[in-house]
């Protein structure tokens, strides 16, 4: 078995909880860190006894610690939001391939997320936020089925006191809302944006993903400055079993970031 198979043990050194099924968990390693994770990259989350599943990471770039959000929709996951401090998981990673944000240094950086999907959009921001100097403009749209399912909405004021623009939309309303209503892409026509100067980080459901990008090249925008996070059956995290297979790609090697110009021919072959 090769270093990258091994779970490393980790601590859960803090719990909170986002919405009714997702909790974000921060993890500090009980011994040998795995490697320094890149923004977008995700690792093999494992509830001893139970299962693994992958889960991207969350929190800052750069720490030993590492911060993941998961949403309770499976055993594996279940037991995972159930964690609680002191309690050990084990992680294999980090896999996958980045959002490589830095490349819109000098643009515009365009983060576009459809429900849990902000969770893996999340380091790209704070990395952005970090360096907010070496952008032009960074904004984030988000969407959510309700106010209640918004994840991480107490951090949205923090985000925009540190210089990003932030706007939130819900597919339903309650009585606390005020804000926006309708999906995400409703948003796109109201934040200015500069297609020929900018960058598009997209993740949410499939097909919240494909209208996202169809009204981004519509604008006038690059299918390849178009980035997607795509999802697909990972298993093992180290190309061998094939179950991530999304035509030529191996989505856990290949992926989960891949420019719409790559995936865009994909996703139209509903058989993939």
């Amino acid at each position: 078995m090769s270093l990258g198979q091994v779970p490393a043990s980790y601590r859960v050194a803090t719990r909170q909880a986002e919405t009714h099924d997702t909790v974000t968990l921060t993890l500090a390693p009980a011994g040998e860190p795995i490697a320094v994770f890149r923004p977008g990259q995700f690792t093999m989350l494992y509830a001893f006894g139970i299962g693994e599943i992958p889960i991207s990471v969350s929190g800052r770039a750069g720490q030993s610690a590492l911060t993941q959000t998961i949403r309770g929709v499976g055993q594996v996951s279940r037991a995972l939001c159930a964690a609680q401090p002191g309690q050990f998981v084990g992680i294999r990673g980090p896999f996958g391939t980045s959002w490589a944000e830095s490349d819109a240094q000098g643009q515009d950086l365009l983060l576009v997320a459809g429900g849990i999907g902000l969770a893996p959009l999340r380091p790209a921001l704070l990395a952005a936020l970090d360096q907010r100097a070496r952008y032009h403009r960074v904004i984030a749209l988000a969407g959510a089925r309700s106010p209640a399912e918004l994840v991480f909405a107490a951090e949205l004021d923090r985000w925009r006191s540190r210089g990003a623009e932030v706007e939130v939309t819900v597919d339903k309303a309650d009585a606390t809302w005020n804000g926006n209503v309708g999906v995400v892409t409703q948003l796109l026509g109201r934040a200015k944006l500069d297609p020929a100067g900018m960058i598009a980080l997209v993740c949410g459901p499939e097909v919240m993903m494909r209208l996202t990008a169809r009204s981004l090249l519509a604008a006038g925008m690059s299918a390849d400055r178009i980035r997607l996070s795509l999802e697909r059956n990972m298993q093992c995290g180290v190309a061998e079993c094939g179950h991530c297979q999304l035509g030529p790609l191996l989505l856990c090697r290949d992926g989960p970031v891949v420019s719409y110009d790559v995936a865009a021919p994909l996703l139209a072959i509903r058989e993939l």
